[in-house]
């Protein structure tokens, strides 16, 4: 449920297992790429789990820009670099849809006024004009 804040809300502790270094690379022209290391709590790097490399682009839409993040599946930074305009891609292609599933299920909603069901015989006229 949206309003659950679930138990990560109420036990705000970091994980000391779970330390990432994050470092941001971009060519500042097409997109960001986030390299996040993972560390011990020490700071010292742990090998034993995988480096995540993440991209970031933007989507114009006339709404302004929409953020898009994914994932580039590489375990190296020139790999990543390489890999990254085939994974913005398909983010983008993720992000779209999104989009539409949302807009569909926006438009097969139905909405109830505010006070619980409709009066009986339906809803009453909005306008003005009155017939005898």
């Amino acid at each position: 449920m949206a309003t659950d804040p679930g138990p990560r809300a109420v036990n705000a502790a970091m994980d000391p297992k779970s330390l990432y270094r994050e470092e941001i690379f971009t060519d500042r022209a097409v997109g960001t790429l986030r390299v996040l290391t993972p560390v011990k709590v020490d700071g010292a790097p742990d090998t034993s789990r995988p480096t995540v490399y993440q991209g970031e682009a933007q989507l114009m839409t006339n709404m302004g820009p929409l953020p898009i993040s994914f994932e580039v599946p590489a375990t190296t930074l020139a790999e990543a670099v390489a890999k990254y305009a085939d994974a913005a891609k398909e983010g983008v292609a993720h992000a779209m849809r999104e989009l539409q599933e949302m807009r569909r299920q926006a438009s097969s909603s139905i909405v109830i006024p505010q006070g619980g069901a409709l009066p009986p015989g339906g809803m009453p006229g909005g306008g003005k004009i009155q017939l005898p």
